[in-house]
């Protein structure tokens, strides 16, 4: 099993959101999903080695965030911080 869908089993969260440490539209998301009171797990990809290949490899998405939807069965691939802001909670 991939490094990513560890992290898709793991999380028992809302969301999972792939960041970075100085990213202003991390943060945008994380106040985002705060304000609607969804719960989240934040991964820093300065941490872990490799996982931003992986990140990108999977989703085609090259920026941070990275956020996925974690309510239904399987994780759902939902974009960076203005996808999200479109995005029905």
């Amino acid at each position: 099993m991939s490094q990513l869908h560890e992290y898709f089993e793991k999380s028992k969260t809302d969301f999972l959101m792939f960041s970075q440490t100085i990213c202003a539209y991390c943060s945008r998301a994380r106040r985002y999903l705060e304000s609607n009171e969804m719960s989240f797990t934040e991964i820093n990809l300065d941490h872990h080695d490799g996982l931003r290949k992986e990140v990108v490899l999977e989703t085609g998405h090259k920026t941070v965030p990275v956020l996925f939807d974690l309510r239904g069965g399987e994780a759902l691939f939902v974009g960076g911080s203005d996808h999200l802001m479109d995005y029905e909670l």
